[in-house]
């Protein structure tokens, strides 16, 4: 097992990540020792609860707390006002208190509900983070963002509000459907291409995303630590946090496009990368030869490098309803070559500009 240390000095805030095998029984320990005789509420979707909800459910209550498993429908359309409704709802039916625990437990919705749910109700009750996609391991488990979503755009009302422990158990990937490992891949990609040459590389030099997989561990804690230094610097996204934005703001564009139904996020994110570096490097802010290396990568690892949009300007009128806009400007993240990227303040009519709107596109 792995621990890396997160210190947000900027709220004095600590807490662990744990990364290895079977973690599952550390949370039992854990739990056991700081929460025995309390209230544990499980928030997961109704894909993770079939394979995994009774053993954790079992192992909660073998842990001496009393245990409220709630289930949701899959998918990003459960991040709404209605399902964070029930959730509620089911928190206070359970007389759930400021001395008890909520766990979020699956993808990076289910780690966005409940830890949004955790921050808002009673003011505030602990969470911790039990992830089991490879996206969420990565990327969304890690740093205290939370939100839903409305239908004018994604992750438009949230907090930053931060998890007590999260335990990355990396056997959970082992019954994950081949795509969504793929999506995970994305955000891995963005790590690689955003901070890290190296991993880039070491991505690049795997034949296929089985012999991937083998070296899983090593590379959640790698995605993981590279988290860790960015939030610690840059806890409320205003600055350097901003970097961890490449490919998303075309990549949630995307999604929304399609009503979440389409495409995952990280097939989305995967668009955008590609897209927007492509056009970064027609107009010389990017090192020559970066588009190619990363639709490559994208390519090796399944994932789309195209935005198949007929008409990219109704993705650019959905675009300019992204919270990351500020008055008429909206900063967008560019690499200058491969594993360092740079934030750039594009004025509203500029979009154009870094979407290639000829028409060539055509929807699948």
């Amino acid at each position: 097992m792995v621990t890396i240390e997160v210190s947000i000095k900027s709220s004095s805030k600590k807490y662990n990540i744990q990364i290895g095998k079977n973690i599952r029984q550390e949370l039992y320990k854990y739990l056991s020792e700081r929460y025995r005789g309390k209230k544990a509420v499980i928030v997961t979707d109704d894909n993770v609860n079939k394979l995994y909800g009774a053993s954790l459910y079992r192992g909660i209550v073998e842990a001496g707390m009393k245990c409220r498993l709630i289930s949701f429908s899959p998918g990003e359309k459960s991040k709404s006002l209605q399902v964070l409704s029930g959730i509620y709802e089911d928190l206070a039916g359970f007389n759930a208190d400021r001395g008890d625990i909520i766990i979020a437990f699956g993808g990076g919705v289910a780690g966005d509900l409940a830890g949004f749910a955790a921050a808002t109700y009673l003011r505030g009750i602990s969470y911790i983070q039990l992830p089991t996609t490879l996206l969420a391991q990565v990327d969304s488990s890690v740093g205290g963002k939370t939100a839903i979503d409305l239908s004018s755009g994604k992750n438009l009302v949230g907090s930053f509000y931060h998890p007590e422990i999260v335990f990355i158990d990396t056997l959970f990937l082992n019954t994950l459907e081949d795509r969504y490992l793929r999506d995970g891949m994305a955000e891995v990609i963005k790590y690689g291409c955003i901070k890290d040459k190296s991993l880039f590389d070491r991505l690049s030099d795997y034949e296929n995303l089985q012999q991937c997989i083998a070296d899983m561990d090593e590379l959640v804690c790698t995605c993981c630590s590279i988290k860790r230094a960015v939030v610690e610097a840059d806890e409320l996204d205003r600055g350097e946090r901003m970097l961890l934005n490449f490919g998303h703001t075309f990549g949630h564009a995307v999604e929304q496009y399609y009503n979440y139904e389409k495409y995952t996020h990280g097939e989305a994110v995967a668009m955008g990368m590609a897209e927007i570096t492509k056009r970064s490097e027609e107009m010389g802010l990017t090192e020559r030869g970066t588009a190619k290396a990363l639709a490559d990568i994208l390519k090796k690892y399944g994932l789309p490098y195209e935005i198949p949009v007929a008409n990219k300007k109704d993705l650019i009128n959905v675009m300019r309803r992204d919270k990351k806009f500020s008055g008429d400007s909206i900063r967008l993240v560019l690499l200058n070559k491969l594993g360092t990227a740079f934030i750039m303040k594009a004025k509203s009519e500029e979009l154009e500009s870094f979407l290639d709107t000829t028409g060539d596109a055509r929807e699948d």
